[in-house]
């Protein structure tokens, strides 16, 4: 299983702090997976992955296994 833990107002879409799936995944996979309110938003590219606490670059080239952990990281803001 993957672990992905939303963060911020994106953890508020997946209706829960973390969320477990099957893997292995990629992009497309990953936003199949999830709740569609969340899948919905995830292209934007203000909004950041990690896989195993390192960005990735380019979400197409997300790839994550068994006991990985994938973060969903919101734009930053603030003051």
């Amino acid at each position: 299983m993957i672990t992905v833990v939303p963060l911020g107002k994106l953890a508020d879409l997946a209706g829960a702090p973390s969320l477990e799936v099957a893997g292995p995944l990629d992009w497309a996979g990953l936003k199949a997976a999830l709740p569609e309110a969340l899948a919905a938003v995830l292209d934007d590219p203000r909004n950041r992955v990690a896989v195993n606490g390192a960005l990735i670059a380019d979400k197409a080239a997300l790839r994550a296994g068994g006991g990985d952990e994938i973060a969903l990281l919101p734009p930053v803001s603030g003051g």
